[in-house]
C-alpha cells in the first residue's frame, strides 16, 4: 500500500478532531462502497514467454519458466506457489516455445491426483494453437495476443463467476500475496491495475516505465524508454512513501509485468478497442492509460527479472549469501514443486561455505564455495566448486554403470576428480571429466563453442545440458 508521511505544523486551536477531520478530507477514498476481494472470483494467466534467446543456451531445449532455479525448483514454480499461497486456483498457462519439460513439470507437480490438490480449482495449459480463419494460422505475437487467441476459453462456464484476471510472467523470483494487489484493484475501483517498483537509473531502461497522480493513477506508460525520452520518465517517487534519500537512488517508477484487469474490461480492449495490439506492456496499457482508470500497485520486496543469463547466475548465487535477499523456504507461504522422493544428501570430509546443496547428492572429499549444487549432483573427491550454479541431473547412475563407463576412458554423469570450476552454470545431466579447469581466466564475454559442450555469455561460462567435457580440458 501506498503509505506518506506527513509533517504539519499546527495552530494551537486545532483540536485532534478537526485535524483527524481535515486529514480525512485531503485523503479521502472515493465515495463508493468496495468489496472484499475474493480468490474464487480471479484468475490468473501465467505467459510462458517467448524464444528466451536472451536465457540461450538454457533454453535451446526448454520453455524460459522451466529453466531449473535454487537447486531444485523451475521458474514455474514461483508464479505457481504465488496463486496456491494466494488462494487463487483458477490457473491458466500459456505455452509455446519448448513446451516439453515445461508440460511434463506441471502434470508431474500441479495435478490432481498425487501433486497439491486444487480442489475446485484447475491448472489448464493452453499451448500455441492452429484454428480455424486467417488469423488462426499465426504463432502468438505477443503477450496480448496470445491472450486474445484463447478468449473463447476465459469465457468459459467454469469461469463465468472470475471477476478479475492477474496475468502473470513466468520468469520472475518474488514472493507476493496477490490479493493484496486485488484488493487495492477494487478499492481504487480501476479498470487495469499494474504492480511497480522504484528502479534505479542503472536499470530504468529495460522496463516499462510511468508517471502517477497524487492518487495513484497512472498518468503516462513509456515501454522501456532510451536517453531524452528515459530521463523525461523521472518522478519523485517519495509519493510511493520512499524517503528523501531512497526517492533520490530510485528516481524512475518500473512496471513489474504483473497486472490485474476488470475480466470485461479485458475482453473489450482485446477484442474491440485495440484487436491488432499485441504486446500488453508496448501497446495495451499505454493506450489503456487515456480512456481507463489505470492505477499503480507498489510492490515494495525483493523481485528479480531473471531474464538473461547474468541476471538468471547472480539471482542463484545470491541466495546462498548470508542473509540472503530472497529464500524459498517460509513456514507460511512455502514455494512448490515436482515431489521427487530422493534420498538425503551423503557428504564425505568436504568443504562447503555459502552453498545450497539439494536432494539426492554425493559429495566426496570436495569444496563448494558459494555455490549451488542441484538434484542428484555428483562430486568426486579433490573437486573445487566456486561462484557456480549447478543444476543436477534428471536420473542416477549406479555405481557398476560408473565404474565400467570409467574404464572405458568415457565421462559419467557428475564432475570428476580434481576438477576446478569457478564462474560457471552446469546445466543437467554434464559430464565433466577429472582434472578439468574451468575458469574463463581471460575474461572472455561472449563465446561459442557447442561442439565442445559450451557457451560464455556476459563472461559466465555456461555447460550445456547433456554435454561432454573431457579429462583435462581447460576453459
Amino acid at each position: 500500500m501506498v503509505s506518506r508521511k506527513l509533517s504539519l505544523e499546527l495552530p494551537t486551536l486545532f483540536s485532534p478532531q478537526i485535524l483527524t477531520r481535515r486529514l480525512r478530507q485531503k485523503f479521502q477514498a472515493p465515495m463508493f462502497e468496495t468489496s472484499q476481494a475474493d480468490p474464487k472470483k480471479v484468475a490468473s494467466i501465467i505467459l510462458g514467454g517467448g524464444a528466451g534467446t536472451r536465457l540461450f543456451p538454457l533454453t535451446s531445449k526448454r520453455a524460459k519458466p522451466a529453466v531449473p532455479i535454487g537447486g531444485c525448483y523451475r521458474l514455474i514454480d514461483v508464479p505457481m506457489s504465488n496463486c496456491i499461497n494466494s488462494g487463487i486456483k483458477k490457473i491458466f498457462i500459456l505455452t509455446q516455445f519448448n513446451s516439453f519439460s515445461l508440460n511434463r513439470h506441471l502434470a508431474r507437480t500441479y495435478n490432481f491426483g498425487n501433486g497439491v490438490n486444487f480442489g475446485d480449482g484447475f491448472v489448464e495449459v493452453l499451448a500455441a494453437t492452429q484454428t480455424p480463419g486467417e488469423a488462426g494460422k499465426k504463432w502468438f505475437q505477443g503477450t496480448a495476443d496470445a491472450v486474445r487467441q484463447f478468449m473463447w476459453v476465459f469465457e468459459d462456464a467454469k469461469t463465468k463467476d472470475v471477476q478479475h484476471v492477474l496475468i502473470l510472467s513466468g520468469d520472475h523470483l518474488y514472493r507476493a500475496d496477490y490479493m493484496d494487489f486485488v484488493q487495492k484493484h477494487i478499492d481504487s475501483n480501476a479498470d487495469i491495475t499494474v504492480s511497480c517498483l522504484p528502479m534505479d537509473d542503472g536499470r530504468a531502461s529495460d522496463y516499462g516505465l510511468m508517471k502517477i497522480d497524487g492518487t495513484g493513477r497512472i498518468i503516462q506508460f513509456a515501454e522501456k524508454p532510451k536517453g531524452s525520452n528515459l530521463n523525461a520518465m523521472q518522478v519523485d517517487t517519495s509519493i510511493l512513501g520512499l524517503s528523501a534519500q531512497d526517492a533520490r537512488r530510485y528516481p524512475y517508477i518500473a512496471s513489474m509485468g504483473v497486472y490485474v484487469f476488470k475480466t470485461d474490461v479485458l475482453l473489450k480492449l482485446l477484442t474491440r478497442s485495440y484487436p491488432s495490439c499485441n504486446d500488453f506492456g508496448s501497446e495495451i496499457i499505454p493506450s489503456a492509460v487515456k480512456e481507463h482508470n489505470v492505477q499503480a500497485y507498489l510492490f515494495n520486496d525483493y523481485w528479480e527479472d531473471i531474464g538473461t543469463i547474468k541476471s538468471f547466475f547472480d539471482a542463484n548465487l545470491a541466495l546462498t549469501e548470508q542473509p540472503p535477499k530472497f529464500e524459498f523456504y517460509d513456514p507460511k507461504t512455502p514455494f512448490y514443486t515436482s515431489p521427487r522422493f530422493l534420498p538425503p544428501t551423503k557428504v564425505d570430509k568436504c568443504k562447503i561455505v555459502d552453498a545450497i546443496i539439494s536432494h539426492g547428492c554425493f559429495l566426496r572429499e570436495c569444496s563448494v564455495r558459494h555455490s549451488i549444487v542441484g538434484v542428484r549432483s555428483r562430486l568426486e573427491s579433490g573437486v573445487e566448486l566456486e561462484d557456480t550454479m549447478m543444476m543436477g541431473a534428471d536420473y542416477y547412475q549406479t555405481e557398476s554403470e560408473i565404474a565400467s563407463l570409467l574404464a572405458e576412458g568415457k565421462v559419467p554423469i557428475g564432475v570428476g576428480q580434481n576438477t576446478k570450476i569457478m564462474n560457471c552454470i552446469i546445466d543437467k545431466n554434464a559430464k565433466i571429466g577429472k582434472d578439468v579447469f574451468i575458469s574463463n581466466s581471460d575474461a572472455v564475454q561472449e563465446a561459442e563453442r557447442p561442439e565442445e559442450g559450451f557457451y560464455i555469455r556476459s563472461g559466465i561460462t555456461v555447460v550445456l545440458k547433456n554435454a561432454t567435457i573431457k579429462d583435462g580440458t581447460i576453459i
